[in-house]
This record gives C-alpha cells, structure tokens and sequence, in this order.
C-alpha cells in the first residue's frame, strides 16, 4: 500500500510539474495553452484545385494530388482515382498514368492491374493545400547540384 501511495504521489507531482512547465510560455504545440484547457482547432486549409503539378520537395516523395478528392470513394469495391488515372483511361482523361511501379506485385512481376498493396491512394498522395510550410525545406536537386558543379 505505501508503495502504491508513493507511486500516485510521483505521478501527482509529475503531472503538476508538466501543468506549471507548460504555462510559463515554453513553445509548444499548444502555444502557450494550459494544459488544463482546450485550445480553439486551427482553420483548416483550403484545398487547391488547379490541377497544377507541384515539384516534388524530396527524392521519391509521392505526387501530390492537385486537385479536390474529397467526395472520391477509395474502398475495396471501388477506386475513383483510377477512372481517370488507370492505364486504359488516361486517352480520353488526358490525366497522369500511376506509375508502373503501381502495376508490380512484391515480387516485381507485372500485373494487368493496379497492384492491391497500391491500390489505397491516398495512403501515400496528399491534396495540395494554400498553406504556408510549417518548416523551411533545404532540399536541393540533384539536377541543381549537377549544374553546380
């Protein structure tokens, strides 16, 4: 029992410690909220709808998706991306093709269809927003480090 006491007084005094730590104006996430309150959710960011490719910010980063996807179903019974983006219907879509690296099992066999572990877009595409980056980006280009030299 006494071990158990001084097990709750520990996390009694960690949790007033963390409470008074981050209400003395130390930068967080919360930015300077108490931890007792709940802060107002940020404004969501507009979604871009200019069908504008982006220029990728790091080598294999997946495309971004320039345009709205909300209301698109991606479920085991359907894949709206790929009624444009599928191989057979980028003629009439004049939309990007999925890579190849879609149509490739794990073993690298080529499939006639998009391979179900990249059947999920949007575990790895994101739609563009107008929003500031939250961090500034340092990459450089291979291309640009090329001419460079």
């Amino acid at each position: 029992m006494r071990s158990f006491l001084i097990s709750m007084a520990t996390v009694i005094g960690f949790f007033a410690l963390g409470v008074s730590a981050y209400s003395d104006g130390a930068a967080t996430l919360r930015q300077g909220t108490p931890i007792l309150t709940e802060p107002e959710a940020p404004k969501m960011n507009k979604v871009e709808n200019k069908d504008v490719k982006r220029v990728r910010n790091y080598p294999e980063q997946p495309p971004t998706i320039p345009h709205k996807v909300r209301s698109y179903e991606i479920s085991t019974n359907a894949n709206k991306c790929l009624s444009c983006h599928a191989r057979t219907r980028t003629g009439e879509s004049q939309a990007p093709m999925v890579s190849v690296t879609h149509y490739m099992d794990r073993d690298n066999q080529v499939l006639a269809t998009v391979s179900p572990r990249r059947y999920f877009c949007n575990q790895c595409h994101v739609t563009q927003v107008d929003a500031p980056p939250l961090v500034e980006n340092e990459f450089i280009d291979v291309e640009h480090i090329l001419k460079a030299e």
